[in-house]
């Protein structure tokens, strides 16, 4: 499924390739989310366009709406979706623990109220097995715990503990053979505990291992001493997954530190908010300094909204309202970081990374 192809010299970044079911896809990768069987405003053919390789779906939301027997019956999400490359589902669990007060947890599973319609429903690792082997992904993902930041190290061993206890109950009700399956590595920012989870899931044997529970509120020093701790207890053999973190240092800080794939909403969510990615740093649209702006959002992109529209036009769609606005900079937003990763893998098989890691970072205004 997961070959090396390159490592990198100077550090433990590498090029490979995943290959599963309908993905051939070359690593590192971005992985634009497409939360409702859709990335928001952008169609397949749009995808195709920019080089997305693999897209992730939300099985949460799915499974409230609009249902996984549905999907199912439809002939599975590519086919619900018009998609026809790759498709990663994430568990839920990150989604249930951001209810906060609308859920209950235990060592059986989930319990809790629809953000839809406040119905009450219970979640266990065999029903969200189950899910997202009717959806049909290619790549499913343990339903695991995720522990709040901050939290007291109690909380995290607690959380760690009921992931592998789930990851286990996951390992035995998946039963696809065109379906890979994932596990999911916590304990928050505390080393030991990311240990533990490390060798408990190992012991399992997945096929691939994703770094869960970051980006939830911790500072990016935290973050990155975990990722930076995690390619010392990860075997270097198989694909290592980054959950829900995109922006674009981080990016380049994972890959350094070893890690294979990514995914994260924020090339949408700031696309919704008049904002855009440019090799000097994020820029904000909706402003006013933009609105006689006649140059490209950034020059040395060659996305079609670079090749064709000013700043000063994207500005006036957004004040407008036009919806336009949100698909162009969204477009421009998940070409950036799909086409970073790409310029990223040609530097690791050139043994150059480091050199373009710093020349990135010395431009991109933070």
């Amino acid at each position: 499924m997961f070959t090396i192809e390159k490592n990198d010299p100077l550090c433990q970044a590498r090029t490979g390739w995943l290959k599963t079911g309908h993905i051939e896809a070359e690593t590192p990768i971005f992985m634009p989310v497409g939360t409702q069987a859709t990335v928001k405003t952008l169609t397949p053919e749009d995808l195709y366009q920019i080089g997305a390789s693999i897209i992730l779906s939300n099985t949460y939301h799915l499974y409230l709406r609009p249902g996984e027997k549905l999907i199912k019956h439809a002939g599975g999400l590519h086919r619900f979706m018009n998609w026809e490359r790759g498709l990663l589902t994430d568990s839920g669990g990150f989604q249930v623990f951001s209810l906060s007060a609308m859920r209950r947890i235990s060592d059986e599973g989930a319990e809790f109220r629809s953000h839809i319609d406040g119905s009450s429903h219970f979640l266990t690792p065999e029903k969200v097995m189950q899910i997202q082997m009717d959806l049909g992904s290619d790549i499913a993902m343990c339903f695991d715990e995720c522990a709040p930041y901050p939290c007291n190290y109690e909380e995290a061993r607690q959380a760690v503990e009921r992931t592998t206890l789930w990851a286990k109950r996951c390992r035995e009700a998946h039963h696809s053979d065109s379906q890979v399956l994932f596990g999911i590595v916590q304990g928050n920012v505390f080393p030991e505990l990311r240990l533990k989870s490390a060798e408990d899931l190992m012991a399992l044997d997945f096929p691939g291992y994703a770094i869960g529970g970051l980006s939830v509120g911790e500072s990016k020093q935290e973050m990155y001493h975990v990722m930076q701790n995690m390619d010392g207890l990860l075997p270097r053999e198989r694909p290592r997954y980054l959950m829900g973190v995109g922006a674009p240092e981080d990016l380049l800080e994972g890959m350094r530190c070893g890690v294979d794939m990514f995914d994260c909403v924020l090339p949408t969510r700031l696309a919704r908010h008049g904002s855009a990615y440019t090799r000097g740093g994020r820029i904000t649209v909706r402003n006013r300094e933009y609105a006689e702006d006649f140059l490209p959002l950034d020059a040395d992109c060659g996305c079609m909204v670079c090749q064709g529209f000013s700043r000063a036009y994207l500005r006036h769609l957004i004040k407008a309202g036009e919806m336009l606005a949100h698909r162009l900079l969204t477009y421009h937003n998940v070409y950036f970081l799909v086409n970073l990763m790409k310029e990223a893998r040609e530097t690791i098989r050139q043994g150059r990374y480091m050199e373009f890691y710093h020349s990135f970072l010395a431009g991109y205004q933070i």
